[in-house]
């Protein structure tokens, strides 16, 4: 066995750790001041350089400013002429002399009469104006005065001798000094203005223009003013090879650069005007994100960053240039890195090679004696890993030669077998729903986990505990008692834990076990150790308790376990107990309902009880299908659950139905059978024709005549009541004759002498208040549709065409029809339009009202379900006229289920209940014309859920044989 050893053996590794942090250092530091000391001098040159531009270009500008103040006192201002302007002409030309930088310095007048003196430098500046060999200035004249207005270009050599003129009408049209800044700016301010940077028009070249008006403000001197020799002068500041120098001004424009050809965009805007071009435009990536910094710089401010772009990192600096007149200029100096601080860097790469040449030197003795550290760690290293992924699936067996490590190894083992068990015993907590089986697998895990030779749990019942399963350590089941046991005959270990409110460990006396209720662990074999883990809820109360059995005392730690354990089997327990409660009491709600509709109209008996079986029978049958159309057929628990729940509540819509429509047995009964009104007004009619004849007798008719008659028209009567009274059971269909018939015999009169309108609700009395009442005694129609008779519907009553469930019924103008006549002529069956209608909205009113209940997500298939059994595969149910593809097979289901039980129910006032053979052929037909889905029709006849259900539901004598070959597609195998 290996020794161990303690870890300060081996703190002679840290050599090799000591030794890269000082060469780190080292090198750190030395770069750091190295690169503070290249970077200060950066910006100490940018300072000189932007001090020495500022006075470069005061010195530029100076002696033009003076030029120009000068000039706004001559006499030239004052020239109507091209020939009294040209008299001083030696004026200008001296103040160009004196003023390098000046390009040109010319007289704007309010006229518009312009006058410009331009030197020429270079064969570029006479190629550019297409000036003879010895031009030394170009003079360009604007005379709007003469006939017709002049403009021409004229060439002087040094002796301002002309050798040249260029006649250009164009020029007047093209040109108004009014019209540009400087003459506008200079009339405006009165004194010296100093323009924008720009590119001058003619020139093409970057400058600025200076101008200030005459005295009297007839004419405005200008000159302009080149930045060619500042560029000049940036080139030679630059501090390494990939340094950037240039000036701007606050609005990112360009003024000067070692490059100055760079700065000028020859096309402008697309007019053909030259412009200065923005930083952003000059092609240089580092320039482009300084100048972003430029509007937040404020008079006088300066700034400095480190920027990056995809080549290099950049040391900027900008700073002011600070100029007597108008807005300062900034100074934008921008150095890479890598040359900046080459000097920096190649130190730092000698403190780094120096520190590696040491490291190579202690490497291989510190990498011997940290190799068999190393390894041990590595492996506790990826087990560390593994946990955080949560594979438990391999135990931690690693040796070190360190003590601490060992220990390490060990802790993680025991950590890493109790964190698999509580995942293994949460996720079952989490994953099996079922009750019933989730006890046996909270005792296994729990018994695994804690390593125990048996166990037994308890659930809670007030002051009882009641054995619910027992288990050995292997799993296997052991026989345990069913007795409830009090609290107080407990076994003692598990008296004190619930005592106590946590799990307790110790020993177990001999009658433990017996406590325990074990039949089959007593005697020696009985085990010595246990742990009592009562369970409670989050208010503190018992739902149940655990005993584990050990051979061996436990540990604190198991008992820790257990109480990290308890809590979740506690609250899974509840939270199981609760579920099952209120599912429970779901379900009798669920119940309830259907047994209420079934009660409210004994007619309809157990429908909404058998309904559920057939669907689930048919769902059953479609599981078990292995060919056909249902072979990938399923159904999870949640899907029988919800097949369940709608089918028990596929017609609580009729809980809105009016009893009397549901059980109406004949054609004119409402809350009660109206023919007893029309019987009575046939005995009226009879007395009153006893009364004619009996009046005629007294009168001196002849009374055997007069009987005669009497008697025929008693026959008559009786005759005409029993034919009304056939119509009104509504068992055939009405005929045209018999609906002559009966319109005729509505037209008879019978005298009334009582007001109808006492007595009455005030709902009725606001119905016969539609029309004015007849006078006493009345003539009224022995069958009538009063005006009464029409119950409107209201507007809530309506089923708009957007309406969210999506109905699409048409929907009869009245609520209800009472009229007599119209009630007796219906053709088929007791019901009106009205009253069918109000039968059939029950569906409606069913999607409504489930679809305002909130289901959880796996049973929102409710309302479909439960509202789709109405519905044809052709698409012409109700209430949403879907077809067969819209349909789910559940619902499908239960429209055959729906169907079958009403055509062979025997509770229903209306109608007997089919034989099965009647009820099949009925719904081969509704099968042929696209009713009820074909395939489902089939299985319902193939595997023998129509026999099963009639086995089970029906009467014996409704119960006949079936060829349901002859409604097949295909024989049946």
């Amino acid at each position: 066995m290996n020794r161990d050893y303690p870890l300060h053996i081996h703190i002679s590794t840290l050599f090799l750790v000591v030794i890269v942090i000082i060469g780190g250092l080292i090198g750190s530091i030395s770069y750091k001041l190295s690169s503070d000391t290249l970077t200060a001098a950066a910006d100490d040159l940018a300072r000189r350089i932007s001090h020495e531009t500022g006075n470069d270009l005061v010195n530029l500008i100076k002696p033009a400013e003076m030029a120009t103040s000068l000039l706004r006192h001559d006499e030239i201002t004052k020239a109507g002429t091209y020939e009294e302007r040209r008299r001083r002409l030696h004026v200008i030309t001296g103040a160009l002399a004196k003023s390098p930088a000046v390009v040109s310095i010319y007289i704007g007048y309010r006229t518009g009469d312009f006058f410009l003196v331009r030197r020429i430098e270079n064969e570029r500046d006479r190629e550019r104006f297409s000036a003879p060999a010895a031009t030394a200035f170009v003079v360009q004249s604007i005379e709007r005065n003469a006939r017709p207005p002049r403009g021409r270009f004229v060439f002087m050599d040094s002796n301002l001798k002309m050798i040249g003129e260029d006649d250009r009408p164009a020029y007047v049209h093209s040109f108004d000094p009014r019209t540009r800044d400087w003459y506008r700016e200079a009339v405006e301010s009165g004194k010296l203005i100093r323009t924008a940077p720009s590119v001058f028009f003619t020139s093409q070249v970057v400058g600025t223009t200076l101008a200030m008006a005459a005295d009297d403000g007839a004419a405005v001197i200008g000159a302009d003013i080149r930045f060619e020799t500042i560029g000049k002068n940036l080139e030679r500041q630059k501090i390494t090879p990939g340094t950037h120098v240039l000036i701007a001004n606050q609005q990112g424009l360009t003024l000067a650069h070692e490059d100055m050809g760079r700065l000028v965009d020859a096309t402008g805007d697309g007019s053909g005007k030259p412009r200065l071009k923005h930083l952003s435009e000059l092609g240089i990536p580092v320039i482009a994100k300084a100048g972003d910094l430029l509007p937040g710089m404020r008079e006088g401010g300066r700034a400095s960053e480190r920027l990056e772009t995809a080549s290099d990192t950049w040391n900027i600096t900008i700073r002011p240039v600070v100029l007597e007149s108008g807005k300062p200029f900034f100074l934008i100096m921008a150095i890479p890195e890598s040359e900046l601080l080459a000097s920096a860097i190649k130190l730092r790469q000698t403190s780094i090679l120096i520190t590696l040449l040491i490291i190579l030197i202690a490497l291989p003795v510190t990498w011997l004696v940290a190799r068999a550290i190393a390894r041990p760690l590595r492996t506790l290293e990826r087990e560390a890993d593994a946990i955080r992924n949560f594979d438990f699936s391999t135990p931690i067996a690693t040796r070190s030669l360190v003590h601490e490590v060992n220990a390490l190894s060990h802790t993680m083992d025991e950590m890493k077998r109790t964190i698999r068990h509580f995942l293994d015993i949460n996720s079952s907590l989490a994953n099996e729903e079922n009750f019933d089986r989730l006890l046996p697998m909270l005792l296994r895990e729990s018994l695994q986990a804690a390593r125990a030779d048996s166990g037994v749990l308890f659930l809670a019942d007030e002051d009882h505990l009641i054995p619910s399963v027992a288990v050995r350590g292997d799993g296997s089941p052991l026989a345990c008692g069913t007795e409830r046991l009090p609290v107080g005959q407990a076994p003692t270990l598990l008296q004190e834990a619930i005592s106590a409110g946590e799990p307790i460990a110790g020993k177990l006396s001999a009658s433990d076990a017996a406590a325990a209720m074990f039949t089959s662990i007593d005697g020696e074999g009985a085990p010595r150790f246990g742990i009592g883990i009562p369970l409670l809820n989050r208010q503190r109360q018992l739902v149940g308790a655990m005993l584990l059995f050990l051979d061996e005392q436990p540990g604190a730690a198991l008992v820790s376990f257990a109480r990290a354990l308890s809590g979740a089997m506690a609250s899974s327990l509840e939270t199981r107990e609760l579920i099952k409660a209120q599912k429970e009491l779901f379900e009798s709600f669920v119940q309830l309902i259907a047994v209420a509709i079934d009660a409210k109209s004994p007619y309809t008996g157990g429908h909404c009880a058998r309904v559920p079986e057939l669907s689930k029978m048919l769902a059953r049958a479609a599981c078990d299908a292995k060919e056909g159309p249902f072979r990938d057929f399923g159904l999870s628990d949640d899907e029988w659950e919800t097949l369940h729940v709608a089918a028990w509540l596929h017609d609580c819509g009729k809980v809105t139905t009016p009893e009397y429509v549901v059980d109406k047995a004949t054609k004119l009964e409402t809350i009660y059978d109206r023919i007893h009104e029309v019987r009575m007004r046939f005995e009226v009619l009879k007395r009153d024709a006893e009364i004619a004849a009996l009046k005629e007798v007294a009168a001196g008719a002849d009374p055997v005549a007069t009987t005669a008659a009497l008697n025929e028209t008693l026959h008559g009567l009786d005759e005409d009541f029993a034919f009304v009274a056939a119509c009104n059971e509504g068992g055939e269909f009405l005929a045209k004759d018999k609906a002559e018939r009966l319109r005729a015999i509505a037209g008879r009169r019978w005298l009334r002498t009582l007001d109808d309108r006492i007595g009455l609700s005030h709902e009725e009395k606001e119905r016969k208040s539609r029309t004015p009442a007849p006078p006493l005694p009345a003539m009224e129609p022995l069958l009538a549709d009063r005006p009464e008779h029409r119950i409107l519907r209201s507007d809530k009553e309506r089923i708009a065409d957007d309406n969210p469930w999506g109905f699409r019924m048409t929907v009869p103008e009245l609520l209800y029809n009472r009229g007599e006549l119209y009630n007796l002529l219906v053709e088929r069956g007791t019901l009106s339009e009205e009253e069918r209608f109000k039968i059939n909205e029950h569906i409606v009113q069913t999607v409504v009202m489930l679809s305002r209940l909130p289901f959880p997500k796996h049973m929102r298939q409710i309302p479909e379900i439960a509202g789709g059994h109405h519905e044809k595969m052709d698409g012409t149910g109700y209430p949403k006229r879907l077809t067969r593809e819209q349909l789910s097979p559940v619902a499908r289901m239960m429209a055959i289920a729906d169907i079958f039980e009403a055509l062979t129910a025997v509770d229903r006032p209306y109608k007997k209940g089919k034989t099965l053979s009647e009820a099949i052929r009925i719904m081969s037909f509704m099968k042929k014309d696209g009713h009820i889905d074909p395939d489902l029709f089939e299985l319902f006849l193939q595997s023998g859920v129509y026999r099963r259900y009639a086995e089970a539901y029906m009467k014996p004598e409704q119960i006949d044989d079936v060829d349901i070959g002859a409604y097949l597609t295909t024989a049946p195998a």
